[in-house]
Formats: structure tokens, C-alpha cells, sequence
């Protein structure tokens, strides 16, 4: 099991930041992956352009560190700083550290993806806009000679059938008052952002059930900040949509569910062998 660390970037002075990824990433043998977060630091309001700046300043700063024995003079916009020996800081990952997950949909969020990172995490959202934003960053990304994978980040409720699948994401909310729920979604550091936004965009544009386009169903987000909709359906519906995203470029999927040790049985028992069923035939 691969470890995703999530990192709000500037909250750890990057050389020690450096020094303990490095030495997690020796305990776990490689099996360590990080996720970029260039939220406003607590207690601060500053604007994209300086949250991006700061983490791509950061970005450059591990990297260095990861991939030099000598010593490390940094003059840089954020950090200024002289090392005589940057050799604690080597990852066990020889190929320039963990990879670097990010998600996020300003310009300048995109802009530091492409420049910087190695999988691009998205929320939920049509198929149109998935493969909109593919395209978008693959592009970004070619500017700098890089290439990007894609990860989608979703939840499921997956039943034998349809119905009960419907019939457990009403249940979710059956008890949810509308304001409790505007309450939660406003307490979350995120909930002015773009990606925040758009889940909201999805909510308004979903039918009466909630549904936004077919087995993508956008309650979630009634209740929390973030990632905002699930795959609901029958265990074929589900798979056919995790397949449909692999068509577009999706490599990576983070999935979860309500109460998650449950959906995660369920999804182990009802999705996996399926997976592993066609990945067999594709095999052959």
C-alpha cells in the first residue's frame, strides 16, 4: 500500500520539511507519495499568485534537496538560507523523491501543476469537463518539456442493484438539514476556491435526484467541502464509469465512501473482482 501524505505548503521550514519526507520515505521503503496543498496559511488571507509562488519556490527547494550531497545557497522570493550538507535529506526514491500529487483549477494552480508536479488530481465532474481538463494540462505541462498522469478523486455506493444504490444515497441525507449543511461547507479552509466552486456549479446544474450527468450523483456535496459527488450504481455501472475515465486518461483513482470501512467491503467485494476480470482478459 502507497502512502499520500497530504503538505500545506510554508507551515514547515522547507530544509526540515525536506529532511522528514526523506526520512518517512526510508521507513516506508518508496512507498510514499505526497499531495501539494497551497492553502492560505492559518491565520492569513494572501492571493493566488503568492500561495502558487510560494509553493513553487518550496517544490524547488525539496527537489534540490532530494538530488544534492554538497552544499545548497538558496536566494529565492520566500526563503533565503545556506546549507552546508543537504546529504540527510536523500529520499530512498532516487528518481528526484515521492511523486507530487495536485489538484486545484486556477490559472496559477494549473500553471504550478504543469510546471511542477506528476499527477494531476481532479474532483469530481462530467465527462466533457474531465477530458477539457486532460487536455488543458497535458498542454500546460508540454511547455515545460513534462508529461502528467491523472488521478480522480471520487466517492461510491455501489448496491446489487440500481435502486438500492439510489436508495442508500437518499438515506445519506434523508436526516440533513440544508443550513447544517451550508455550515459545514463554509467552516473548510477551501470553500471560496475554484475546485469548491465548481462542485458547486455541478449541484445546480444536477437533475432533481441530485444526478449531474449518468451514476454521477452530487448530494455529497450538500453535506461537505471538497469532493463533492459519487459513482452510484450496480457493480457493472460502477466499473463501466471507472472504465470510461481510463479512456479519457485517468490512471489513479482515490475512492472512499459512507461509513468507509463498510463501502470499502463492499466495493472489495462487489467492484474488485470485476476489475481484476477484465484486466485478466485484457491481459490476454
Amino acid at each position: 500500500i502507497n502512502q499520500l501524505v497530504a503538505l500545506r505548503m510554508g507551515e514547515v521550514w522547507p530544509p526540515m520539511l525536506a529532511r522528514a519526507i526523506a526520512t518517512v520515505d526510508h521507513i516506508a521503503k518508496g512507498r510514499l507519495t505526497l499531495n501539494i496543498i497551497s492553502s492560505d496559511l492559518p491565520g492569513m488571507k494572501e492571493s493566488n499568485e503568492d500561495r502558487y509562488a510560494r509553493s513553487s519556490e518550496i517544490i524547488r527547494i525539496l527537489q534540490a534537496l532530494w538530488t544534492t550531497e554538497g552544499p545548497l545557497d538558496w536566494r529565492g522570493r520566500f526563503y533565503n538560507f545556506s546549507l552546508p550538507n543537504c546529504e540527510p535529506a536523500r529520499t530512498y526514491q532516487q528518481n528526484g523523491g515521492p511523486l507530487l500529487y495536485f489538484g486545484g483549477y486556477s490559472p496559477d494552480a494549473l500553471e504550478l501543476c504543469g510546471q511542477h508536479c506528476d499527477v494531476y488530481l481532479m474532483w469530481p465532474d462530467t465527462m466533457d469537463k474531465v477530458r477539457e481538463n486532460i487536455a488543458d494540462l497535458k498542454a500546460r505541462a508540454a511547455k515545460y518539456g513534462r508529461t502528467l498522469k491523472f488521478g480522480y478523486r471520487v466517492h461510491v455506493i455501489v448496491r446489487e442493484t440500481e435502486d438500492e444504490a439510489r436508495a442508500y444515497a437518499d438515506r445519506l441525507l434523508s436526516k440533513l438539514d440544508d443550513e447544517a449543511g451550508r455550515a459545514i461547507r463554509e467552516k473548510s479552509l477551501d470553500a471560496k476556491n475554484y475546485g469548491v466552486q465548481r462542485q458547486q456549479e455541478l449541484r445546480g446544474a444536477a437533475d432533481g435526484d441530485g444526478f449531474v450527468e449518468e451514476n454521477l450523483w452530487t448530494g455529497i456535496g450538500r453535506a461537505r467541502s471538497g469532493c463533492g459527488a459519487a459513482i452510484v450504481g450496480t457493480p457493472d455501472q460502477v466499473l463501466a464509469k471507472l472504465r470510461a475515465y481510463q479512456a479519457l486518461g485517468i490512471s489513479t483513482f482515490i475512492l472512499s465512501g459512507y461509513p468507509h470501512l463498510e463501502e470499502c467491503r463492499r466495493f472489495g467485494e462487489l467492484v474488485m473482482p470485476r476489475l481484476r476480470a477484465h484486466d485478466a482478459v485484457a491481459a490476454e
